[in-house]
């Protein structure tokens, strides 16, 4: 019986499953020691909760044995080998490719067989051989295209034969798996290209590829190019240590790509053989082919016929302790790389898509209207959003005096936060106006009855309508453009005033996260603004201060009283969320077991399903606000919440059956 902490813990639950690829130590035509060397490996990929395991082309026999391919004896070796290999691994529910010569149809074919529960499930043979520089491989075998049969008799039992196979397994979601040799990946149109369009969602190549300077990065791309075009898992195991060293030479390099990324590679020129185990995310790949029409239309285009196998039933799902922890990277960041020089790149990509795409909205206005009015308040928004703009005037050769900046304190503001305000469009260059909104809120309040020693929704409100009114009216003054410094993570939650500061004529920052802002400003301050001094040195002093949106009064000590982590939760918790919900459709079960993994410890179950909830319900109740978004740039791959963009959803949608599911996932494990 399993108790519910297992159950939700478990990755298989949530769409993973473990897959391994191994490389063996091999002897040239030493058949028998050959199914030793693979039965090490894969008892450790079996030991570690794999449910599918990749070996070499040709491991069996080495891929190095040149005309012995032709002598009945090393055939027949093979196929004893391939029986062992079988029967040995018979007591485990985890499916097994492995590399052999077969005899078929008057002709010696290079093939992979998969294996299962001691059966040979299907076989496929290698479609295109290469016979150019090295390779010679034309001398011994046929291509796929010369076997007649669809089906021959191995290991006692009728086998399908073919490069339609497609091996689903009944006891895994999402697994279908094709299966071909080294070449096949190498050319135009792979067949593994057109199983995918077919359903297949483990793409498994059995390799030789001996080694030369360069060709590792090369295989590499390959395989990672593959998963991202065929949004699947891309497999790859390549020959090792032990083939012969006549002429070439081989490193054993393993990898697991999925979706574009490379997850797993095992370690190269091992003495010994090596393997790679990582979780594989089917549930997100699916997904990703539902929502991509073009690939389902490209399947039309390559319509073919495929066999489908079935293999394994629900028995199969083994009871193991191991898949209670992920065996992968879940980024704690989705949209923040970890890497300092990817997250470079990526900071440089997006600050330059805000800033073209700004100088472009302002390039469609006639010359004397091409100004930027941009409220800014210290904090991190605004001023992310005033340094594109002063990089967007920059990049039209306008003087930054184009740029009219107003800070607007009011009865929330610190001395800090207008310090820093005033500092920074003053270093910047742009034309500073500085507009108390403290009467007119008082006003306000008088008009409508609303007493102004009461803090609450309208107390905030009022005064963020206010700015939007001094802003626009700014912005008409001054014939210029209203610039919105809202962010992608306050759209979700809808952490704005609807018709207040989430309202403008263009919203340059609605692309980017909260998570990836503290970075963008980091990264500009180090780079675009590297030289200018006055501007770098505030910029540290509004990193360093609190997140908030200054609506209600400061304490007694004129600090910063209402910060917005602790009203609404942590914006690294609420990003992954988004990013989760936004990008893959992802359950709320699945979302919290994967965000406990991601941060490690840092957050409880308990306190996830807490920020998750409070995610959802104000995901669902704010859709009014992103219905009516002003225009602004998309920035990255996770998504945008513009209405004509990424996201549409009706306002009145009922979160009922989403809440329902995050209150499911337990409290406490």
């Amino acid at each position: 019986m399993i108790d519910r902490r297992s159950s939700f813990l478990d990755v298989r639950r949530h769409g993973f499953a473990r897959v391994a690829v191994v490389v063996p130590r091999v002897s040239v035509g030493d058949a028998a020691a050959n199914a030793v060397e693979h039965l090490r490996l894969l008892a450790a990929a079996h030991e570690d909760g794999a449910v599918y395991a990749l070996c070499p082309e040709l491991g069996l026999t080495a891929y190095t044995c040149g005309d012995l391919f032709f002598d009945d004896v090393l055939q027949h070796a093979a196929v004893d080998a391939l029986s062992t290999v079988a029967g040995e691994t018979a007591h485990m529910n985890m499916a097994v490719s492995v590399g052999l010569p077969l005899a078929l149809d008057g002709g010696l074919f290079n093939c992979a067989v998969t294996l299962y529960r001691g059966a040979a499930i299907g076989i496929a043979p290698k479609s295109y051989l290469p016979n150019y520089r090295e390779f010679y491989e034309r001398r011994w075998f046929s291509p796929a295209r010369a076997c007649r049969s669809t089906e021959i008799e191995l290991l006692g039992k009728v086998v399908p034969v073919g490069t339609n196979l497609i091996l689903r397994a009944r006891h895994i979601e999402g697994f279908a798996l094709h299966v071909e040799v080294c070449e096949d990946l190498w050319v135009p149109i792979p067949p593994s290209a057109v199983a995918a369009l077919h359903g297949a969602t483990i793409l498994a190549n059995l390799s030789a590829s001996n080694v030369t300077v360069a060709k590792a990065e090369y295989r590499r791309d390959l395989v990672v190019a593959s998963s991202a075009a065929n949004l699947a898992v891309q497999m790859y195991s390549a020959a090792g240590f032990g083939e012969s060293t006549d002429d070439l030479a081989w490193d054993g390099q393993g990898m697991i790509a999925e979706r574009g990324t490379l997850l797993a590679a095992s370690e190269r020129f091992t003495m010994y053989g090596t393997t790679a185990v990582v979780d594989v995310d089917l549930r997100s790949l699916t997904q990703d082919r539902v929502r991509q029409s073009s690939f389902a239309d490209n399947a039309a285009d390559f319509a073919r016929a495929f066999r489908t196998v079935e293999f394994g039933d629900n028995r199969d799902a083994r009871r193991f302790d191991g898949n209670l922890s992920f065996r992968r990277a879940i980024a704690a960041h989705p949209f923040v790389p970890a890497d300092p020089e990817r997250r470079d790149e990526r900071c440089r990509e997006v600050f330059n898509i805000q800033a073209t795409s700004l100088a472009r909205r302002l390039n469609a206005l006639p010359e004397e209207s091409r100004r930027i009015v941009i409220g800014v308040s210290g904090g991190q928004d605004s001023t992310h959003a005033l340094l594109v703009a002063s990089r967007a005037v920059d990049l039209l050769e306008l003087p930054r005096e184009r740029i009219v900046a107003v800070t607007m304190p009011g009865l929330g503001t610190t001395e800090r936060t207008l310090g820093n305000a005033r500092a920074l469009s003053n270093a910047i260059g742009a034309r500073l106006f500085e507009l108390s909104i403290n009467q007119l809120s008082e006003d306000v309040f008088a008009v409508i009855d609303h007493p102004s020693t009461v803090e609450d929704l309208t107390f905030e409100n009022v005064q963020a309508w206010i700015r939007k009114i001094l802003l626009f009216a700014m912005a008409s003054r001054h014939r210029g453009i209203d610039l919105g410094t809202g962010d992608l993570s306050e759209l979700a939650l809808g952490w704005c005033t609807y018709g207040g500061d989430h309202m403008s004529h263009y919203g340059v920052n609605a692309g980017v996260p909260k998570t990836l802002v503290t970075y963008l400003i980091r990264w500009s301050a180090e780079t675009v603004f590297a030289g200018e001094v006055e501007v770098r040195a505030v910029l540290e002093d509004i990193l360093a201060t609190p997140i908030s949106p200054e609506l209600k009064r400061p304490d007694a000590a004129g600090e910063i009283a209402q910060r917005s982590e602790e009203i609404v939760g942590p914006y690294e918790l609420h990003d992954f969320f988004l990013y989760h919900f936004l990008r893959f459709g992802s359950d709320p079960a699945r979302i919290a077991r994967m965000c406990l993994h991601a941060f490690e410890g840092r957050y409880a179950i308990g306190e996830i399903r807490k920020w998750l909830i409070v995610f959802l319900d104000r995901f669902f109740a704010s859709q009014f606000k992103r219905d009516c978004l002003p225009d602004g740039p998309k920035v990255g791959s996770g998504g945008s919440l513009s209405p004509r963009g990424d996201w549409r959803m009706p306002s009145d949608a009922s979160s009922v059956a989403w809440l329902a599911a995050a209150r499911a996932v337990p409290e406490s494990i």
